[in-house]
């Protein structure tokens, strides 16, 4: 398939990365030379340095035969004037743009998308990506990681093996005998830095990071096992009031279980934007590094701070200081991938990546078949595949030992009916399950060959 993906930046060389690895035609667009440059050194794709708003641009990327575009640059108005352009002079099928500004993005205004007024088959919002992600680490504040599935009706945790974990240096195997009840699947082990998918055999080790996939119900008991505190979080301290830190604010003032919710914002004109839009959560001006403004926001009394201003490096002092001052649970938004192994280090209990957030939507919407859901896991290192199983899929129909999956597949979760199973060497899946997979980037498309799943337009 012929793709052009407008933006060199993280995520457009992300999307140009996983395409390109699955034998697609990918063309890179960008104004900056340096980053079209970076693209071609690193990745199998062809570079155009120019606009890409511009037909005489696209046309030498190849507009006139493309199968999709996906216009991901930093300008909300060029990605939808590209999208644009490459509808009406050059009928590419299929739209996809990321936009940023909410104004675009309320819904009563979605008439605009239509075909015959800006045609944007599917817009992106990382805000709200990254909100939401936001609020799943809230809810499960012992996991590093979090990610719904299968309707809602589980979930992967990344939890961290820790020195008072009951199951250390415990086979998987034996793991998984000593709770025959519980439907959970360990599917991803990072040991000293290294993702892999572990054998019934392997041991976890202390300092392990595992991504674990567990049916909601099986949650709490799944992170007692794994040696995890599960905690109520009734008082929340965010720090930014910026697009996300408003999201989430306002998703916490609608619950129905209350959580008493502060917004800590550095920048006058947002903070008064903030208050006025929040109707039950406090808004301070100032910083959020400034102990003495913490110990206003009762930091110390907060059951987690969340660090979502847009500078990495602030985000990151912040979720120290907040630990230093009381708060047992910190969350850090961060979209350099190489600051997040000093997470642990510093005692950051958990980090939000935009970059992978916002790439995992993008996959979800372009990968053809039945495909549900994709999440991409740590630096496009792996991912997890929700799939219905077609008639036509060399699995329908076999058990899963039969299967020849490939050393870094496992299955996490198979829903049959309205009954999500825990996957048994004899399950035997059939035309309509739909199943959960954890792979590494590599066998991504042997998964798509057996799940008979390609990357297409609809």
């Amino acid at each position: 398939m012929k793709v052009i993906i407008c933006g060199a930046g993280q995520v457009g060389w992300q999307i140009a990365r996983h395409l390109s690895g699955e034998r697609n035609d990918v063309t890179v667009v960008d104004n900056n030379p340096d980053l079209v440059r970076r693209a071609t050194d690193t990745l199998d794709v062809q570079g155009i340095s120019g606009f890409a708003s511009y037909p005489d641009v696209l046309e030498r990327a190849g507009a006139v035969d493309a199968d999709m575009i996906i216009a991901a640059t930093h300008s909300d108005e060029v990605n939808m004037v590209t999208c644009q352009v490459a509808h009406s002079v050059f009928g590419i099928p299929r739209k996809i743009a990321r936009l940023r500004s909410q104004s675009y993005l309320t819904a009563i205004y979605s008439d605009l998308y239509r075909r015959d007024h800006l045609p944007i088959d599917v817009v992106i919002s990382p805000e709200r990506e990254v909100a939401e992600a936001a609020l799943q680490r809230l809810a499960s504040p012992s996991a590093f990681d979090t990610e719904r599935f299968l309707g809602g009706r589980a979930q992967l945790l990344g939890i961290t093996i820790d020195e008072d974990c009951p199951v250390v240096n415990t086979p998987l195997r034996q793991l998984s005998e000593l709770f025959s009840t519980l439907r959970v699947v360990v599917v991803g082990v990072r040991r000293e830095g290294t993702l892999f998918a572990p054998d019934p055999g392997d041991q976890l080790f202390v300092g392990d990071e595992c991504y674990v996939f567990a049916v909601n119900e099986d949650v709490p008991r799944t992170m007692e096992v794994f040696g995890k505190v599960s905690q109520k979080q009734e008082r929340v301290v965010i720090i930014g009031g910026g697009n996300v830190g408003l999201a989430v604010a306002r998703a916490l003032e609608q619950r129905v279980d209350r959580v008493r919710a502060k917004v800590i914002e550095k920048s006058r004109k947002r903070a008064e934007r903030a208050a006025d839009v929040l109707e039950r959560t406090i808004v301070l001006n100032g910083d959020g590094l400034d102990s003495g403004l913490l110990a206003e926001a009762n930091i110390s009394r907060a059951d987690a701070v969340l660090c979502v201003t847009d500078d990495d490096k602030t985000n990151m002092l912040a979720a120290v200081r907040a630990k230093t001052e009381g708060c047992p649970m910190a969350i850090a938004l961060v979209n350099d991938p190489t600051l997040t192994p000093m997470m642990g280090a510093l005692g950051i209990d958990a980090y939000i990546n935009p970059r992978a957030t916002t790439v995992s939507s993008i996959l979800r919407h372009i990968r053809h078949g039945r495909v549900r859901g994709v999440y991409s896991i740590g630096d496009a290192e792996a991912e997890m595949i929700e799939a219905e199983v077609l008639s036509t899929s060399p699995i329908a129909g076999q058990r899963v030992r039969d299967i020849d999956f490939p050393e870094g597949v496992l299955v996490g979760g198979i829903l049959k009916g309205d009954k999500v199973i825990k996957p048994q060497s004899d399950t035997r899946v059939s035309e309509g399950d739909v199943i959960v997979i954890f792979s590494m980037a590599a066998d991504v498309p042997e998964v798509e060959r057996l799940l008979q799943v390609s990357i297409d337009f609809f």
